[in-house]
């Protein structure tokens, strides 16, 4: 199935200049979703996940089914302020100033393997700060996942120290 005709282009999103990668229509069609869930799924199982962690937000439209297909744990990676109980959080750089994300403190038992799922990698700050994370709280991460990868602008370079795996590659 060539999932890249079920992702839009979107010129000038959210300002001049950007060219948006719309992935809408591939979740608006069942067959199309399915394909890419089941592209992550492969790559979960053959590096051993014992866990999902999805990132705020889109990666919970494709990490929460993926954990439901695998029988595995579900754990969200929040932006500031969302989660009730303990937590260790961690900030990240962005293009034009700085984010935040948290994770709850007891999410995972000690060494247990995790498999990050996020829609996009664009220039990877999200990601690390996910699997940093995952570390903190005494996670392993057994590889980032992502639905479309923009390999221009270098994300892969910045997760070295983690297996990345794409579904839908852009230069």
């Amino acid at each position: 199935m060539d999932l890249k005709s079920y992702v839009r282009d979107i010129p000038d999103f959210p300002v001049p200049g950007i060219l948006f990668r719309d992935i809408t229509p591939l979740l608006g069609d069942g067959r199309a979703f399915a394909a890419a869930l089941d592209a992550l799924g492969r790559d979960a199982k053959e590096r051993g996940a014992e866990a999902i962690v999805g990132i705020e937000s889109r990666g919970f439209i494709f990490g929460a089914p993926l954990a439901d297909r695998l029988g595995l744990p579900f754990v969200p990676v929040r932006k500031p302020g969302k989660l009730p109980a303990a937590r260790m959080s961690m900030e990240y750089a962005l293009e034009y100033g700085e984010s935040q994300l948290d994770i709850h403190a007891d999410a995972l038992a000690p060494g247990r393997r995790a498999y990050v799922v996020d829609d996009l990698l664009a220039t990877g700050g999200t990601a690390r700060a996910a699997g940093k994370l995952v570390e903190l709280i005494g996670g392993t991460v057994a590889g980032i996942g992502f639905v479309i990868e923009l390999e221009a602008l270098g994300g892969r370079g910045k997760l070295v120290e983690y297996p990345v795996y794409s579904v839908l590659q852009y230069g």
